[in-house]
């Protein structure tokens, strides 16, 4: 399975995208896809939303469905995902329990 994400263009913040509701600041609204042609879609969005100036670094990462959440498969996506994994303090798993850093 895979997810879109980027960072937004105007504040450096990590998103998905999420269908229906764009790009969202939390991987475990971001649309699963798990179809050569869905993974196109996908990243035809992420182009033109690169286009658009809207996101920068937009790239389809490998997840997995545990427990019902989205985990990355790579550190770096479980970290952009969570926040720094020196500081639980910050970042997104400051904000939200449902998200652990690696």
């Amino acid at each position: 399975m895979k997810v879109l994400t980027a960072n937004r263009l105007t504040d450096g913040e990590a998103v998905w995208y999420a269908a229906g509701k764009g790009w969202i600041e939390t991987i475990d609204g971001a649309q699963l896809v798990s179809e050569p042609a869905a993974e196109e879609g996908l990243a035809a969005i992420g182009k033109a939303a690169y286009a658009n100036n809207e996101v920068v670094d937009v790239d389809l990462v490998d997840v997995a469905v545990v427990d019902g959440r989205i985990v990355p498969q790579r550190l770096r996506e479980r970290i952009r995902a969570a926040g720094p994994s020196n500081r639980t303090d910050l970042g997104k798993q400051a904000r939200d329990t449902r998200v652990n850093a690696a």
